[in-house]
């Protein structure tokens, strides 16, 4: 499962937001979004788990609790709408 970690502190990094998910299992992957060209972390990551027992597990276990000083907003990661190209009414 996919899960998406919001309010994230600039300062968190992928091994920390790893760290604190392994108590509810294995995770594959944890990853802290950051600009591309400034490299600043944009406060919200993501972190694949396997088990789905576990995962949901981690989002009740973590929604809401404090990370480096900040409240986390965690939930089951959703795929991003596909805009399907907009021409904004006007021809291509």
């Amino acid at each position: 499962m996919d899960i998406y970690v919001g309010n994230l502190s600039y300062a968190t990094t992928d091994r920390q937001l790893q760290q604190a998910f392994e108590q509810f299992g294995k995770v594959t992957s944890a990853r802290v979004v950051t600009d591309r060209e400034t490299g600043r972390s944009k406060g919200f990551g993501f972190v694949q788990m396997p088990d789905r027992g576990e995962a949901t597990k981690a989002i009740e276990g973590m929604n809401g609790s404090e990370l480096d000083g900040r409240s986390l907003r965690v939930n089951e990661s959703q795929p991003r709408p596909r805009s399907g190209g907009s021409n904004r009414g006007g021809r291509w």
